[in-house]
Order: C-alpha cells, then sequence, then structure tokens
C-alpha cells in the first residue's frame, strides 16, 4: 500500500509540472485547468492511500522478496447475485441522456435510481440475506 500512495503523490506532481508548463506555453485554458484537476484528483488518490497505508499492516507488495503467492487468498465480500447495479445503470445511461436530449427524462431515470439506490444499501435487510 505505501508504494501506491508515493506513486501517485510522485505523479501528482508531475501533471502539476505538465499543467504549468502547458498553461505558459499553450495560454489554452480549457486544456490548462483539465489539468490542473487531475492534479488535485491524484493529491486526493495518493494521500488516501498513503493515509490508510499507515493503519493496514504491511502487504506482500511493499516486501522486495515477496513472491506473487504471498498475497493469495480471500480478497473480500462481493454480493454473489444483485440487480441493483442494472437498476443504477440503466437510470444513470437514462439522466445522462436526458442530459443531450432533454431534461424531461429526468422524471424516468430518478426513480430507476433511487430504487437502485435503496436496494443495494438495504440488500441485506431482507429476504434471504436477513441477520435474524
Amino acid at each position: 500500500m505505501k508504494i501506491q500512495g508515493k506513486m501517485f503523490l510522485w505523479l501528482s506532481f508531475f501533471i502539476l509540472a505538465m499543467a504549468v508548463l502547458y498553461g505558459l506555453w499553450s495560454k489554452e485554458p480549457v486544456g490548462t485547468t483539465a489539468l490542473f484537476l487531475s492534479f488535485g484528483l491524484t493529491v486526493m488518490i495518493g494521500f488516501y492511500l498513503a493515509f490508510t497505508a499507515k493503519r493496514v499492516d504491511a502487504m506482500a507488495q511493499d516486501n522486495k522478496e515477496a513472491d506473487v503467492a504471498d498475497e493469495a487468498g480471500e480478497v473480500g465480500f462481493f454480493s454473489p447475485h444483485s440487480w441493483q447495479p442494472l437498476s443504477l445503470a440503466i437510470g444513470g445511461g437514462l439522466a445522462f441522456l436526458g442530459v443531450a436530449i432533454g431534461w424531461w427524462l429526468l422524471y424516468f431515470s430518478l426513480p430507476l435510481i433511487l430504487i437502485g439506490v435503496f436496494g443495494w444499501v438495504f440488500e441485506y435487510y431482507r429476504g434471504e440475506n436477513q441477520n435474524q
């Protein structure tokens, strides 16, 4: 985890240097703004990874003599079957399509988004997955 945080922070300083150089050389505001926003995003990701690396035990990628098999095992818990991401994807797609076609399309997309969000949040509070 430690090396990922350092890599993102190094990348952020490179992006900052390129944003300043690009802004001075081209005098084009859109690309310069995009590069400065990219700098901000990489700083946030790098800070998060560096901050959480202090709270997490050392992983295999932090050890220079580790093998690939040292990191084998369970990664985490993932829902085996859920229809909620499909509802969110369709609702989000319709919402973004509404920006291009017309705002009236949001009337159809917002219920799908709300169904997907509430279904995903409360997925393990009802049905066969409910805690007893």
